[in-house]
């Protein structure tokens, strides 16, 4: 009997056990089929007559089979829908560690993500058709590991008027989001000691040390990243235009002083404008990259504006690393695909990607202004009024989180952020509150939770 059937619907490598007869061997190919996913729950098979001509097998051996597994209840079959392969009981999740799975919770109010339920889907789609319509066909083979020059060029005149970045297309490199950038530059600098912010985003870290770089910290205030204490770092990696976690801007002599460190160190100052667009009370304060280009290394991605899943990012380099991180893209994954970065710029250049912006930047700043509405005076929220997070505040960050445990809300622990965690008992604590995951139609709930869980805390703190 073949092991393969093709041209009926489906196509599925089969492996009969010819030792345990026609109808068997059958039902032990599909049974097992079945258990592993290659036939996923929902797939039509062909008809009996269809698949018996195509193994070269009897159809009643075939309509056996089929009989024999929707009795056991791998397959559905219903009078004029045909056999279709069953959903099967999920089995019990478990943790990697071989432990339950944690339950899910009610809200996630965690940091990091946008509200990717508003991914202009339409503006997208229409996007995506002209670029194919109008692509060459050498779109379609590798490609320049700088990324595609429509994009490249795209994003030059966009980030130079939205951003303030100093945007020449043959200094930009297209890569598969910031941590691939990250990643790229890490290696480019060869194991260099790299300073980053503290409190900052752990994964980043990481990112670099396993890259071959080492990490440093750089003390965060309430003006922004400290330059005082930098000495012969390779780099240096900041969020100038909204901090994370603390929600800080950059003070202009903060500004200031990274570049003359920069310049007179020959060091590279990295800056991540993850959220740079997103300022509600004035307008987005300027890229740093601005300021001195031929020193700062200009990270930005799609992941905040339209989702991550599009992974897109790009790089603007002094014009001396350019070769450098395009050689290391080359080795890393050759370039990245193609037909989204066509997408992108045809969306740039048709100005649906600036409404869409303008559009989300709306819809954020009401989500953070209902925040601080239903926190009212009793908890301080730190930072700028920008960005999809908020850092609230609260005298013991154990007790909120086995609070919000309770209400089944997720949020970020600002513990958690620091260079080493658990240190001193003087540090803030506080709850990275993200506002761009939830859904428009729970949010409301998810901020009732929240309000409960600092509410909880208040009244232990009065001793009610």
């Amino acid at each position: 009997m073949d092991g393969f059937w093709s041209g009926v619907g489906v196509d599925l490598h089969l492996e009969p056990d010819a030792a345990a007869g026609r109808r068997a061997g059958l039902e032990r190919a599909l049974r097992d089929a079945v258990r592993d996913g290659r036939l996923a729950p929902g797939t039509r098979l062909p008809a009996t007559r269809r698949l018996a001509a195509e193994l070269g097998i009897s159809r009643g051996t075939a309509k056996a089979a089929y009989d024999q597994l929707v009795a056991e209840g791998y397959l559905t079959a219903r009078q004029g829908s045909g056999t279709e392969v069953a959903l099967l009981p999920a089995a019990s999740p478990t943790a990697p560690g071989g432990g339950a799975r944690a339950r899910a919770p009610r809200f996630d109010l965690r940091p990091g993500s946008p509200d990717v339920g508003a991914f202009p889907a339409a503006a997208w789609l229409r996007a995506l058709r002209r670029a194919i319509a109008t692509a060459p066909s050498l779109a379609y083979d590798y490609g320049d590991p700088r990324g595609r020059i429509e994009l490249r060029t795209a994003l030059s005149g966009y980030l130079g008027r939205a951003r303030g970045v100093i945007a020449p297309p043959e200094h930009i490199v297209i890569t598969s989001g910031y941590v691939q950038g990250l990643a790229l530059l890490t290696r480019v600098l060869d194991g260099g000691v790299i300073a980053m912010e503290d409190p900052g985003l752990p994964f980043h870290r990481e990112v670099v040390r396993h890259n071959g770089g080492t990490v440093a910290p750089v003390p965060v205030d309430e003006r922004g990243a400290r330059a005082d204490g930098l000495g012969e770092e390779a780099a240096v990696v900041v969020t100038p235009a909204h901090q994370y976690p603390t929600g800080v801007t950059l003070h202009p002599e903060r500004r200031r002083a990274l570049t003359d460190w920069a310049r007179a160190r020959g060091g590279l100052i990295v800056e991540d404008d993850y959220d740079g667009e997103f300022r509600y009370d004035r307008q987005p304060v300027g890229a740093l990259q601005g300021m001195a280009p031929g020193h700062v290394v200009y990270l930005g991605t799609a992941s905040k504006t339209l989702g991550p899943a599009l992974r897109l990012g790009w790089m603007v380099l002094p014009p001396h690393l350019v070769d450098a991180v395009a050689d290391a893209k080359l080795h890393s994954d050759h370039h990245t695909e193609s037909i989204g970065q066509l997408a992108l710029a045809e969306l740039i250049n048709s100005h649906a990607y600036d409404r869409h912006v303008r559009a989300c930047r709306l819809r954020y700043r009401r989500r953070r202004d209902q925040l601080l509405g239903r926190l009212g005076t009793r908890r301080r929220v730190q930072g700028i009024a920008a960005g999809l997070h908020a850092l609230v505040d609260v005298p013991d960050e154990a007790e909120a989180l086995a609070l919000a445990e309770e209400e089944g809300l997720a949020v970020g622990r600002l513990g958690d952020h620091w260079h080493a965690p658990g240190g001193s008992l003087d540090r803030p604590q506080g709850l990275v509150v993200g506002y761009g995951t939830p859904r428009e139609r729970v949010y409301p709930e998810a901020l009732e939770a929240l309000g409960r869980v600092l509410d909880g805390g208040l009244h232990r703190d009065r001793g009610e």
